[in-house]
C-alpha cells in the first residue's frame, strides 16, 4: 500500500485529501506545519510526499530543502501560489511535480501515480550492482557470485537497509545523519557506532579485502559513499 504524507495547515483540504486518497486504498499521514513533516518523513518512510508551500512555520521550499538534504521520496507541491518564480523555486529545491490550488483529486492522484513511477523505475535501475566478486540485488535481496554457482553471503535486514541506501546513491556522499535517520529512526541521530560496526560488517561479506575497500567507502566525519564497478581505479 502506497503511503503519503500530507503537509497543509487547511483542515478542510487534510480531512479531503484523507477521505479520497484512504477510499482509493492509500495509506495516509497528515500534519500541518512544516517542523511536523520533517519529523514524520524520518519516522513514517512516506512513499510519496504532498506538501503545502505556505505553512505556518516555515517556507516549504525549506522543506523541500530539509527533505532533500537526506531523502529521495518523491515530493508534489500542493500550493495556491500560482507564480512561475514560486514552480521554479519549488522544482530547483528538489520538487518532482507542482499542483496549483484549487484542484482536482482525480488530476491529483494522476501526478501521484506519475512521479512514483518514475522514481520506482529509477530505484529499479539502480538495484542491481557489482560489489567484489558478487552481483547483488538489493530489490529482490539476493547475491551471486558473479562466476556462478552457490553464495553463502547472507545479509541481516539492517545490512540489506544500509546497503540499498548507498547503492540508490550510487557515487553520492550519503550523510551519517541521514542513514541513521533512515534507518534507525530520528531518535539514533548521533549513534554513529552503529555505522561503523555495520559498514564493517558489510566489507567483510562482499569486499574482497575488508580492510582496503574499494566500494563501500568512508568520508571520515561525515558519511559513507557506493562507488560502483566501472568507478573503481
Amino acid at each position: 500500500m502506497t503511503k503519503i504524507l500530507i503537509v497543509d495547515d487547511e483542515p478542510q483540504i487534510l480531512r479531503a485529501l484523507r477521505i479520497n486518497l484512504r477510499a482509493r486504498g492509500y495509506e495516509v499521514e497528515l500534519v500541518a506545519d512544516g517542523a511536523a513533516a520533517l519529523r514524520a518523513a524520518s519516522s513514517y518512510h512516506p512513499d510519496v510526499v504532498v506538501l503545502d508551500l505556505g505553512l505556518p512555520d516555515m517556507d516549504g521550499v525549506d522543506v523541500i530543502r530539509g527533505l532533500r538534504g537526506w531523502s529521495a521520496t518523491p515530493i508534489v507541491v500542493l500550493s495556491g501560489r500560482t507564480g512561475s518564480e514560486d514552480k521554479v523555486q519549488a522544482l530547483d529545491a528538489g520538487a518532482d511535480d507542482y499542483v496549483t490550488k484549487p484542484f482536482g483529486v482525480d488530476e491529483l492522484l494522476a501526478r501521484i501515480r506519475a512521479v512514483t513511477r518514475r522514481h520506482s523505475a529509477a530505484l529499479e535501475a539502480r538495484s542491481l550492482v557489482r560489489i567484489g566478486r558478487y552481483h547483488v540485488d538489493v530489490a529482490d535481496h539476493q547475491i551471486r557470485a558473479v562466476a556462478g554457482g552457490s553464495t553463502d553471503v547472507r545479509l541481516t535486514p539492517t545490512e540489506w537497509h544500509l546497503l540499498t541506501a548507498l547503492v540508490r546513491n550510487p557515487g553520492k556522499l550519503v550523510g551519517q545523519r541521514q542513514l541513521l535517520q533512515e534507518i534507525w529512526g530520528p531518535q539514533y541521530a548521533t549513534e554513529t557506532n552503529y555505522l561503523r560496526q555495520y559498514m564493517a560488517q558489510l566489507r567483510r561479506k562482499l569486499e574482497d579485502d575488508a580492510a582496503h575497500p574499494r566500494q563501500l567507502l568512508t568520508e571520515p566525519g561525515m558519511g559513507y559513499r557506493f562507488v560502483p564497478t566501472e568507478e573503481t581505479p
